[in-house]
């Protein structure tokens, strides 16, 4: 196999279409993995809010498979939305429409793990901070091996992806802990310059597109929970509709900006924001489209699928050093608990 993941076989068989009930950062893992398995493995794949999933779910749908991802493993309104699909299933006879819950978790001796028929186990070890970082690094992992381990079993999704391509993919895959060290030996350094141009922002906007738009929203929460400054993040395509009129030379406009299928798009949209004076981050290759950026934090070209486990990496220390430049506890930031046990 591709990806030896501690999972039955029965998780994979006769899926038809999966999805996925998280809160926050989790949310966004799960946003980046609904991608990969449409995309690696054609399995239509929806990603919900928990909280939203408890008052309007979706109409049953056969051969589906439930997954919950909460790094405590006891965030409140994961755990009860799951257990109300578990129920409002095994309420239905037909064994098409039976309960099939995984958990992404990385306690998997919490509520989630006695929750759920199998877990998958990110491994990160304890994470101090309030702010997840590391595990939702091991959260992206979970669901990259997931995908492969899908599009292994059920043939390649709407990128095409043979048998060929998903090895070279996994194989890349094992390659990235020496990219990730380098690159966050270097952009520690550079986001520790940077933070000084935010000492007095107030407003943050971030733009990403396809398989980086999660990132984009990844970035913007993480500014706001511990630099407590206001933050949003935005599919590019989408600043025209509404968002471009915040925009003047007070606003930072981050833009993720990885080579592949929508590059040339999102250098567009960048472009938009900087004609309005917006002072212009580029996360992007070191290369000549990036003379558009003010300021880059260069990431190494990889496969696009694999991006943004190398562009969140910035944006985690960015909001790091800004909150720091800004005397902050980075670790325990206000009214933020490191699990949310309340609905």
């Amino acid at each position: 196999p591709l990806v030896a993941l501690p999972l039955d076989d029965s998780v994979y068989e006769g899926v038809e279409r999966i999805q996925i009930l998280a809160c926050g950062t989790s949310r966004h893992a799960a946003q980046v993995g609904a991608y990969l398995l449409e995309q690696l493995a054609g399995i239509p794949t929806s990603v919900f809010y928990a909280s939203e999933f408890r008052y309007a779910p979706p109409p049953l749908a056969p051969h589906t498979l439930t997954i919950g991802v909460t790094q405590s493993g006891e965030t409140a309104d994961t755990l009860a939305a799951l257990a109300m699909e578990q129920e409002r299933r095994r309420a239905v006879a037909d064994p098409a429409f039976a309960p099939r819950l995984l958990g992404i978790t990385n306690r998997p001796e919490s509520s989630l793990g006695r929750l759920v028929d199998q877990i998958l186990d990110i491994g990160a070890g304890i994470e101090v901070g309030v702010a997840a970082t590391k595990t939702f690094l091991g959260q992206l992992l979970a669901f990259y091996g997931l995908a492969l381990a899908f599009a292994e079993r059920h043939g390649g999704g709407a990128t095409g992806h043979g048998p060929e391509q998903l090895r070279e993919l996994a194989a890349a895959l094992r390659q990235l802990p020496q990219q990730l060290r380098t690159l966050v030996d270097d952009h520690d350094r550079r986001c520790e310059q940077l933070a000084h141009l935010f000492a007095d922002t107030q407003d943050v906007i971030f733009l990403g597109r396809g398989i980086n738009f999660p990132i984009a929203l990844e970035g913007a929460l993480k500014l706001k929970e511990i630099s407590y400054i206001h933050a949003e993040g935005y599919p590019a395509g989408e600043m025209k509709h509404g968002p471009i009129a915040l925009l003047d030379a007070r606003v930072p406009v981050v833009s993720i900006a990885m080579p592949g299928t929508v590059f040339d798009k999102v250098l567009s949209n960048a472009q938009e924001a900087k004609a309005r004076d917006a002072q212009l981050i580029g996360v992007a290759p070191d290369c000549p489209d990036a003379e558009l950026f003010d300021t880059l934090l260069p990431v190494p070209v990889v496969d696009e699928l694999l991006s943004p486990l190398l562009t969140v990496i910035p944006m985690q220390l960015l909001s790091y050093h800004i909150a720091a430049h800004r005397g902050l506890d980075v670790d325990q930031p206000r009214n933020l608990a490191k699990s949310v046990t309340v609905e």
